[in-house]
């Protein structure tokens, strides 16, 4: 049996550990956390629900892994309307039989990234209960006024692109990848992102997304998505091809631009990882996958789905 410890124990040993924030900015010890309003700036919310069996499982996850999760989520929402992270208000649900040690490990994991990517941790809830461990992440974040990424902003002819590579989310990458949080900022420096989201449920789930809220088509070519290294050789090729296409989870930046600014990023890639132009956007709505031999199928909306 874990030893008694109490909330007000774990939430001064979280103040100990989180840096002191800027005088403008009230965090942990307060009723409410205040920050001030920024001038010409939008403010942007997003907020994950992490569960342990659904969301991560120890093993292979490690406490401090699962914390990391859970903020990671949530700055690749924020990467994803090309914003600045800033603060966050952290709820844990967690299981009292496994004590003082396990939930600071938890909190350890959510530090860290957190002071890697500048994010003050100002607030939140500490319950405990019989069932497993939950972690709900409030991150706000913020952008110039006007200047956020939107899914709604992709043009017929706009050439579809994505960082990194897909697919190979289930061999433990989903509790270590890295937000696309600073990606993210340069491409808004060098192009003009007509419009963007992180694949979390799947490129083909995601990049529907982006055609529904845009009224749009797509094409994308299945020689040009980028399999992950991760995705087991043992797979047949058409095996490795829908893990890329299906899994979720990859958390990499699906995101269309001009032409123009398309073959700009070909010819001089500003990023440390690659990119990939996998297609263009179409008025004919409808996603197709164009095959090697150039014959077209629909590319079904697959991956992670939510059964509530």
């Amino acid at each position: 049996m874990a030893a008694a410890f109490h909330e007000f124990e774990l939430i001064d040993w979280i103040q100990s550990r989180c840096p002191v924030p800027p005088h403008d900015l009230l965090s942990i010890g307060d009723d409410t956390a205040v920050v001030p309003p920024q001038p010409d700036r939008e403010l942007l919310l997003a907020t994950d629900m992490l569960m342990e069996g659904t969301h991560f499982t120890f093993p292979p996850a490690t406490p401090e892994l699962a914390g990391r999760k859970a903020l990671a989520v949530n700055l690749s929402d924020i990467a994803a309307m090309a914003g600045e992270p800033h603060s966050a208000l952290v709820s844990l649900a967690l299981p009292r039989s496994r004590g003082a040690d396990f939930a600071k490990a938890v909190m350890q994991g959510l530090i860290d990234l957190a002071k890697e990517y500048r994010t003050e941790v100002i607030g939140g809830d500490t319950n405990s209960w019989e069932g497993p461990l939950v972690i709900n992440v409030a991150l706000l974040g913020t952008a110039p006024q006007t200047k956020s990424i939107m899914r709604s902003s992709a043009h017929a002819g706009d050439w579809i692109f994505v960082t990194g590579e897909l697919g190979g989310s289930l061999a433990s990458h989903h509790l270590t990848f890295t937000p696309r949080v600073r990606e993210a900022a340069i491409l808004k420096e060098t192009v003009s992102l007509h419009a963007m989201i992180d694949i979390s449920d799947g490129l083909a789930s995601d990049l529907q997304h982006i055609l529904t809220e845009s009224g749009m088509g797509a094409v994308i070519r299945s020689q040009q998505i980028p399999i992950s290294q991760r995705v087991s050789s043992e797979l047949s090729a058409a095996e490795r091809l829908q893990k890329a296409v299906s899994d979720g989870e990859d958390f990499e930046l699906l995101f269309t631009v001009s032409p123009e600014e398309g073959q700009r990023l070909l010819e001089q890639n500003p990023l440390a990882i690659p990119l990939t132009h996998l297609g263009e956007i179409t008025l004919e709505e409808g996603a197709f996958l164009e095959k090697e031999d150039g014959s077209r199928i629909p590319l079904e909306r697959t991956g992670w789905q939510h059964q509530l």
